[in-house]
């Protein structure tokens, strides 16, 4: 075989080998503190726009604030396990102080990452970090029960949609962000006000050494009777990327 013939064999070669790597989306050097670092005093700051739903559900807005998610200290959760204690403050806007708003916790275990939000445990990220992977998110949660209202959180499949891709986020230009896609549906046919349609959207994006720094959820049951309305607990949260450390 001459040297041109053989060069290109390896040029189809690595060519194979180069595309079965993009394909499978394994990436063995990626930890879960890549992409979810916890230490004392690491922030990030978000833009929050929520959408409500006023008057009976008959018409919507979006307010929007500052939110700032702050690493406290390390604390044990009532299963003895190592996590994080998080703060939240909020403010209107950068002219005002900041006030206290919520505390979360962040789990991180040899597998996962679980975050507890209002009493809510979801799985945020899963190893392998790598497309085909799948997890479900919601699996702590009680979606169930006679009486709970969070039926529409039932069996998520959470999803790696892209990963170590550059973005951009809000003001920033982010050199590696992973994508988790969490739900995407919509039950019967939202463009008929005499019939019952739901709308279920969920994704959130981390940057490598940051975080999270894009959310958005959407959850919206619509109900033909009295005229046509929005259920009681729907809402919709964007959170943008605004600062770090």
């Amino acid at each position: 075989m001459n040297k041109l013939a053989l060069w290109f064999v390896f040029l189809v070669m690595t060519t194979i080998g180069f595309v079965a790597c993009s394909k499978t989306g394994t990436y063995p050097t990626a930890s879960l503190a890549d992409y979810f670092p916890l230490r004392s005093g690491k922030y990030v700051t978000y833009q929050l726009d929520s959408l409500v739903y006023l008057a009976f559900g008959t018409r919507d807005t979006v307010v929007s604030y500052q939110v700032k998610y702050e690493t406290d200290a390390p604390v044990t959760d009532n299963l003895g396990r190592t996590g994080w204690r998080i703060f939240r403050y909020i403010r209107k806007n950068n002219t005002q102080a900041w006030r206290p708003d919520a505390t979360f916790m962040a789990i991180p275990t040899p597998t996962n990452i679980e975050f507890i939000e209002n009493n809510l445990r979801f799985i945020k990220l899963q190893l392998p970090i790598a497309f085909g992977v799948t997890w479900k998110g919601n699996t702590y949660i009680d979606t169930y029960s006679a009486n709970t209202p969070y039926r529409y959180l039932d069996n998520w499949n959470y999803t790696y949609d892209s990963l170590h891709q550059p973005a951009r986020v809000g003001n920033y230009n982010l050199d590696s962000t992973i994508t988790v896609r969490q739900r995407d549906e919509v039950i019967g046919n939202p463009a008929d006000p005499a019939s019952y349609s739901e709308i279920n959207f969920a994704e959130e994006k981390y940057a490598r050494g940051i975080g999270l720094v894009y959310r958005k959820f959407f959850h919206q049951e619509y109900q033909p009777g009295n005229g046509g309305y929005t259920a009681d607990g729907s809402y919709g949260i964007t959170l943008t990327l605004i600062d770090h450390n």
